[in-house]
């Protein structure tokens, strides 16, 4: 039996969807700095846009390689989810794993904004009244992540269901 796009379930196509959607949004600002004075607001208003909105690729691995790994997860997904034997081998499995990494490495690296910059230049930002806030781009990524998640999850599940699992020993 060979591969046919028409055969791709739905969950499979979503996941493949919330993988491209977590990549484009690796293009989108990922970190912003934003302040309440004046002052420091037309400063930042003067700096290249690239200075005040980080994209995931200047951000850190915490930033691309999430999104990296829902891309490749979803592809692999879609490309393997046909094969009744990859499938009982544990394919859906993987993807809840794969899925679940990505979200928690996305949800660590919104926890830890602050760090992606030295003491120096955090010192320099807090004296300036400039705070770091997460972009679109990391709103697009997690979301891309929690929708992954919890399609492998019904996956998962309905894998059980159709009581297509490996008999055990």
């Amino acid at each position: 039996m060979g591969f046919s796009p028409k055969l791709i379930s739905w969950r499979e196509w979503v996941g493949l969807g919330a993988g491209l959607v977590a990549v484009a949004a690796l293009f989108l600002p990922w970190t912003t700095l934003s302040t309440t004075r004046p002052d420091v607001e037309e400063a930042l208003r003067a700096l290249p846009a690239d200075d005040v909105a980080r994209d995931a690729w200047t951000t850190g691995f915490l930033a691309w390689f999430p999104s990296i790994l829902l891309l490749l997860t979803g592809i692999v997904v879609v490309l393997f989810g046909q094969n009744r034997t990859a499938r009982i081998s544990g394919l859906p499995q993987l993807w809840l794993i794969a899925a679940a990494v990505a979200v928690v490495l996305l949800v660590f690296g919104s926890l830890t904004i602050g760090h992606e910059f030295d003491e120096n230049t955090l010192g320099l930002l807090n004296e300036g009244g400039i705070s770091t806030s997460a972009g679109i781009g990391r709103y697009l990524a997690v979301a891309g992540g929690a929708v992954s998640l919890v399609v492998a999850i019904l996956d998962a599940r309905s894998l059980r269901r159709r009581g297509t699992r490996p008999k055990r020993s």
